[in-house]
């Protein structure tokens, strides 16, 4: 079972960015090649070519966010994730970045191997679905909270998605919890206390 580690994140804009984004830009090496899947208005994508100096393109699916990225100057395709990921070289980027992205696919596993094929390296962040937070809602309540006011078509846990990704014969190079925007707090070290305390976390695959 590998365990989870603190990874320092770069130093904060004066607007600081989504706590996983940090967490992702401390994953990536300059200059790298990098597809977002999912990749919304290109927030992610502008960070990362600020920080990591990185050769960016997105993929995303609703046409208003492809504009977004494009008035940012970003390279964007549209496009379904599921469909046209097939059409993508192998070996064409060094990562492969599923932000909040992978829990929303219909076919998540079809997903994740093709980024393996396509990118050296693949990161994924998801929400944690066994937080504290939520559990104590299921038993009081019976019900699950929408967990940062997103709906979430494939609820998952931190120890989930690593038995997951194991499966698909991933190594686990680097997990990383977040709570309350964090990393690492308030348990970095064990995964059982990062499923059920982490609100979210990033993982570093390699195949």
């Amino acid at each position: 079972m590998a365990h989870l580690e603190l990874v320092q994140a770069l130093p904060r804009e004066e607007a600081r960015p989504r706590p996983d984004h940090e967490i992702i830009a401390a994953m990536i090496g300059e200059g790298a090649r990098v597809l977002d899947i999912g990749c919304g208005d290109g927030a992610l994508m502008a960070y990362l070519a600020r920080e990591r100096n990185i050769r960016a393109r997105g993929l995303e699916l609703e046409a208003a966010k492809v504009h977004a990225c494009v008035r940012r100057g970003l390279a964007v395709a549209q496009g379904d994730a599921e469909r046209d990921l097939a059409d993508v070289p192998s070996g064409a980027f060094d990562y492969v970045i599923f932000s909040h992205t992978l829990q929303e696919l219909r076919r998540p596993q079809d997903a994740l191997r093709q980024a393996a094929r396509i990118g050296e390296r693949v990161i994924v962040s998801i929400r944690n679905s066994a937080h504290l937070q939520a559990r104590m809602r299921l038993f009081f309540k019976g019900s699950l909270p929408t967990l940062f006011g997103a709906q979430t078509a494939h609820p998952t846990s931190v120890r989930d998605f690593a038995v997951f990704a194991r499966t698909m014969r991933f190594n686990i190079e680097r997990a990383v919890p977040l709570t309350h925007g964090n990393p690492g707090a308030p348990f970095a070290k064990v995964l059982w206390r990062a499923n059920w305390f982490a609100e979210e976390a990033v993982f570093l695959l390699a195949s």
